[in-house]
This record gives structure tokens, sequence and C-alpha cells, in this order.
């Protein structure tokens, strides 16, 4: 590897190539199960509307984005017969975003090839690679609220 002029490990370049190559890697295995069409947002959104309804503004606030991509975002699914949505019982000036049964297919595979990806990942280091892992990329969560959604995780075993 050739040395960088600035003489910094370029940690953040590291990271971006990482996070492609896992984005290729799970477009090209849903590829393989028929889903020919994965979006960035949809592993976050599927998981989440595997639990039940949510709220466009929900949605958002999960992906970190503004209400109007967060509807971009429930437009996709809804395009691609993944889900549908329907006003709030409770406050009709709610849109809620509810998983079709091929939603739930699709988050099921989502679901799936995330998990394998791990295990992956997990054999081709020792767990004290791994656990060296997990805190660089702790370290490199600058926001407050990205370190309080990473609490939410576990650490490796």
């Amino acid at each position: 590897m050739p040395a960088s002029s600035s003489g910094q490990y370029p940690f953040g370049d590291l990271l971006a190539l990482a996070r492609q190559s896992w984005l290729g890697e799970m477009a090209d295995r849903l590829a393989e199960l028929g889903y020919h069409d994965y979006r960035r947002s949809d592993a976050a959104v599927t998981r989440l509307l595997r639990r039940g309804p949510a709220s466009i503004g929900r949605l958002g606030t999960v992906l970190g984005v503004t209400r109007q991509a967060a509807k971009k975002v429930a437009d996709g699914l809804r395009q691609r017969g993944f889900a549908t949505t329907e006003r709030d019982p409770r406050d009709s000036r709610q849109h809620n975003v509810i998983l079709t049964q091929a939603g739930q297919d699709y988050a099921q595979a989502v679901s799936e090839v995330i998990g394998q990806l791990n295990r992956e990942v997990s054999e081709r280091v020792s767990p004290a690679q791994l656990a060296a892992a997990d805190a660089v990329l702790r370290a490199a969560l600058f926001t407050d609220g990205a370190r309080r959604r990473a609490q939410r995780l576990p650490p490796p075993a």
C-alpha cells in the first residue's frame, strides 16, 4: 500500500470502501434471491416495519432524514409492492407505512442477508480483532445521536 502524503491513516477512506462493498454485496445477494432493486434505506426501514406500522415521521427519525425524504422512501417501498400507507386512525394528519406480505418476505430476506454478512465478517477475524474494530467504529461516531443509537447495538461476544 502506498504511503499517504499526510502520513495519517486514511480511516475514513477505508470505512467508505467497506460500506460501499457491504452495500454492493447486499444488493448482489438480494438479487440472487429475486430482489433486484435493493436500496440503501431498505435495511433500516424494513426491519423497523417488521415490528409494525410506523409513521412517515418515525421513518425519518430512524433514517436521520427529513419527513419529505422519508416519504420518498415510503413511496419507493409502495411502488415496489412492499408497503402500503394509510391514515393513522388516532391522528388523521399522520400517515402510517405498513409492510405488505411481499414486504414482510423482503424484510426477512434483508435480515437474513445481513446475518450472513455479519457472520462472514466475524469469521474472518479473531474475537479480539472484532472487539477492536467495534471500539474504533464507535469512536468514529461524532454526534450524540449516533452514539446513543450505537449504545443499543451489542458489542461483539
